[in-house]
C-alpha cells in the first residue's frame, strides 16, 4: 500500500514539484505532512483533481537550537522563496516549539515533542498522520484508515471538541468520509508507531 500512497500523492503536481526541491528546503527533521497528502488521496480516490480542496501545503521541522518565532519565520521565508512559483500557500512549523504555544492556541496542555516525527503522530485523527521526505514514508497508523475515510479520535490527543470540528471540516469537502466517535472510556491508551524507510523518491518517479 506504501507504494500506492507515494503514487497517488504525487499526482498533485505541487508534491510532485515540492519532492524534486526538498534538497534545497534545507529542512532539520523535515516532513511534508498532513492535508496535501492524504486529502490527495482522497481527491484521487473521489476522482476529484489531485490539488482540490487542498487550502495549504504543511512542513514540519525540528530544531531545539532556536525555538524562537522569529526563527521559525525565517525557515517559512526560506521555504516560500523556494517554491514561490507554485503559487500555493505554504505553512512551516518547528516542532520543537509547539508546546510554547499550543496550550495557548487551541485550549490544551501540549507536552514538548522529542522529533518531528513526534509531532506527525499528534494529529487530531489518526487515519491523517502521515508524513513524507526524499527518503520516508512516516504512518505510525498505518494507510488503511486514510484510503477507507474512516475518521477516530486520536488517543494520544483527546480533545474531543478538536476532532468534531476536525472531522466535520472534512466530511463537508469529501462526504463519504465516515467520522467513529470513541468515547473516552474505551478509547486505547497506546498506540505502536512504525515507519519504514524508502529509497530516495527520484525525479523520475514525480513525472
Amino acid at each position: 500500500m506504501q507504494a500506492k500512497f507515494i503514487a497517488d500523492v504525487l499526482k498533485n503536481r505541487n508534491n510532485a514539484h515540492i519532492m524534486e526541491r526538498w534538497d534545497a528546503l534545507n529542512l532539520i527533521d523535515g516532513w511534508l505532512v498532513a492535508g496535501c497528502l492524504f486529502q490527495t488521496v482522497w481527491n484521487v480516490l473521489s476522482g476529484h483533481p489531485p490539488d482540490s480542496k487542498i487550502k495549504d501545503y504543511d512542513f514540519f521541522y525540528f530544531d531545539p537550537s532556536d525555538l524562537s518565532e522569529a526563527a521559525e519565520s525565517a525557515v517559512q521565508h526560506h521555504v516560500e522563496m523556494v517554491l514561490e512559483d507554485l503559487g500555493i500557500t505554504v505553512e512551516v512549523a518547528n516542532q520543537a516549539r509547539v508546546h510554547c504555544w499550543y496550550e495557548e492556541h487551541f485550549g490544551y496542555p501540549y507536552a514538548p515533542l522529542s522529533s518531528a516525527k513526534e509531532g506527525i503522530s499528534r494529529f487530531l485523527i489518526p487515519g491523517t498522520c502521515v508524513g513524507i521526505n526524499a527518503c520516508e514514508v512516516y504512518a505510525p497508523n498505518g494507510l488503511h484508515l486514510m484510503y477507507e475515510g474512516t475518521l477516530t479520535m486520536n488517543p494520544l490527543t483527546p480533545h474531543e471538541a478538536l476532532f468534531i470540528e476536525k472531522a466535520a471540516s472534512y466530511q463537508q469537502r469529501w462526504p463519504w468520509l465516515n467520522i467513529t466517535h470513541v468515547p473516552a472510556q474505551h478509547r486505547p491508551t497506546h498506540s505502536t508507531q512504525t515507519y519504514e524507510k524508502r529509497e530516495p523518491i527520484q525525479s523520475k518517479q514525480l513525472g
